[in-house]
């Protein structure tokens, strides 16, 4: 009799256990919030842009969309942890080039952004602008190469960090114009325009969208921007390429991320909400404002962006012989 029970409560336990499961595999995604991690200090073009997305997939989830800021190496410390989250769905990441493309900088990382990530959407992708400090005896961009040949090395430019999108253009630049420049790696865009505004470092190759205020003001001075058009975010500012340096073209990008193992349908349903995201008339309104250019489409469409934009950026890498352990 008592083994009978026994098994009688065995059965029971384990019908219970299928019932739990099967439970958990029903609910709808998402049923719980979701964290976004956003590898750059607050203030940022990635921060910025990301929270603009949680703020409206918020009320269409009906689950906090957390933003949760995790600075360093230019972003792969964010990349890392996201990397290792459980691959649920819960846990995203704001990447951008450094993570995606120009990860060949980094001899040492724990995790292999091509094979433990895999794109959820292309957000968007934005000019950067060569800026200066008003201080700098220098008006446009042809003024701004022949005092960095003049003085090589004494001419210091900030960056998100090492390998972000505001490095590798400033790396570009300086392989196209062939001059030396002195790049100091910050936590992320807003501390080192922090520091662009106070005169401690002299120039930026910063992402458009945090700029146009400080231009207004006169705390900095936009020499060129860095796409192959103007932007109409600030039309009067030239081109790189048509103020002294022909052929020059650079553009920062950005994107959603998961776990490589997160199951298709939930990446499926993420992809299809941030796109209706992009297209709400309010959202288009605020990228024309920022001077972002949204991109969208399909997670094999991002695959595809980062695989040329990796080969770009490790042409750069290879030819600047540059290393961040």
């Amino acid at each position: 009799m008592n083994l009978f029970r026994l098994r009688s409560c065995r059965a029971m336990v384990c019908a219970l256990l299928l019932c739990a499961a099967g439970t958990a595999l029903a609910q709808p995604y998402p049923s719980k919030s979701i964290r976004i991690v956003v590898p750059f200090a607050a203030g940022g073009t990635s921060d910025v842009l990301t929270r603009l997305i949680g703020q409206r997939l918020t009320p269409l989830y009906g689950q906090q969309i957390i933003i949760d800021n995790r600075p360093g190496s230019g972003g792969q410390i964010g990349a890392e942890i996201v990397a290792r989250a459980p691959a649920d769905g819960y846990t995203l990441l704001s990447g951008t080039i450094g993570i995606h493309a120009a990860y060949a900088i980094y001899t040492k990382l724990q995790h292999d952004p091509a094979k433990d990530l895999q794109p959820v959407i292309l957000l968007a992708e934005v000019p950067s602008v060569l800026v200066v400090h008003p201080s700098m005896p220098v008006k446009n961009v042809k003024e701004f190469m022949a005092l960095a040949r003049a003085r090589p090395g004494e001419i210091t430019f900030g960056s998100a960090g090492v390998g972000s999108s505001t490095h590798m253009t400033g790396e570009f630049f300086k392989l196209t114009a062939k001059v030396d420049l002195t790049h100091i790696p910050y936590k992320g865009s807003a501390p080192a325009l922090s520091d662009l505004l106070g005169g401690q470092i002299q120039a930026m190759f910063e992402n458009l969208p945090t700029l146009p205020p400080h231009i207004a003001a006169g705390k900095v001075r936009a020499l060129g921007v860095t796409s192959k058009a103007r932007s109409p975010a600030l039309p009067e500012v030239p081109t790189v390429a048509e103020a002294g340096l022909p052929g020059f073209e650079a553009t920062a990008w950005f994107t959603i991320a998961a776990p490589s193992k997160v199951p298709a349908p939930v990446i499926q349903k993420l992809n299809a909400d941030m796109n209706g995201v992009m297209k709400m008339p309010e959202i288009e309104a605020k990228f024309r404002e920022l001077g972002l250019n949204r991109i969208g489409g399909s997670p094999e469409d991002a695959a595809k962006y980062f695989a040329a934009e990796t080969e770009k950026w490790n042409k750069v890498i290879k030819a600047a012989n540059l290393r961040a352990d």
